[in-house]
């Protein structure tokens, strides 16, 4: 069975009188183990695909599976649960909380499943480590680089050990040295951890290091394939 099944998801946004396709019938499965990047032109559909997978939004049309359940019609505090227990998110914006430390930030969905202290700590400083942020546990979100910044965003949702992670223009905003530093990490934890990694991407960085591409064009998946360098 696939971690993921996503059959005939459909999605239109509406604005006044002026409605959006986002998504015109989209099916694909997710295996566990995937390092994976959602690709394609702005406008495309890969942000709403992501969201419509990680329950942040519902769909108009057609199914979200995730592990063998039916997510895409959770009420509110479903959802919010489901995200939660089981889904880790990667923003290019970061989201990291300001008043919070690294490792405050890290351990932040534990402490929201009510983990003690000690065990989730514990699990921050070790994803932190993982992401080379050894040394920097106790610095604030303004004390780091934008790179630094990032890492800690990936070590907090792998410090929940999820059962996927889900990213959205991981690289966006950062220079070229430090978005393939990044990447090298995350397909590193792919590697070694069996972390299950999906991207919404457009770097050419990242999609030149995944190992399965899906590209969609005007909210339609156009194609898939596998680079040579992965």
């Amino acid at each position: 069975m696939a971690l993921y099944s996503v059959r005939d998801l459909r999605k239109t946004y509406r604005v006044g009188d002026v409605q959006t396709q986002a998504l015109r019938g989209v099916d694909l499965d997710v295996e566990r183990g995937e390092f994976t990047a959602i690709a394609g032109p702005s406008g495309s559909g890969k942000s709403t695909l992501l969201h419509l997978m990680g329950a942040l939004d519902h769909p108009d049309g057609g199914e979200v599976v995730l592990a063998g359940d039916r997510i895409d019609r959770l009420g509110r505090h479903a959802s919010a649960r489901l995200r939660l227990a089981h889904l880790g998110f990667v923003f290019q914006a970061y989201n990291l909380i300001p008043v919070l430390s690294a490792v405050e930030n890290a351990a932040f969905v534990l402490e929201l499943r009510a983990v003690g202290r000690r065990e989730r700590e514990a699990r921050a400083r070790e994803a932190l480590a993982d992401l080379g942020m050894s040394g920097f546990e106790d610095r604030m979100p303004n004390q780091l680089s934008g790179g630094q910044q990032q890492r800690v965003a990936v070590a907090r949702a792998l410090a929940a050990d999820p059962d996927i992670i889900l990213a959205d223009e991981p690289t966006a905003n950062l220079d070229s040295t430090t978005g393939y530093q990044l990447i090298d990490l995350m397909r590193g934890l792919n590697e070694d951890r069996g972390v299950t990694f999906v991207f919404c991407t457009h770097d050419q960085r990242l999609l030149d290091r995944v190992r399965r591409i899906v590209r969609l064009e005007d909210g339609r998946v156009a194609d898939e394939d596998a680079p040579a360098a992965a």
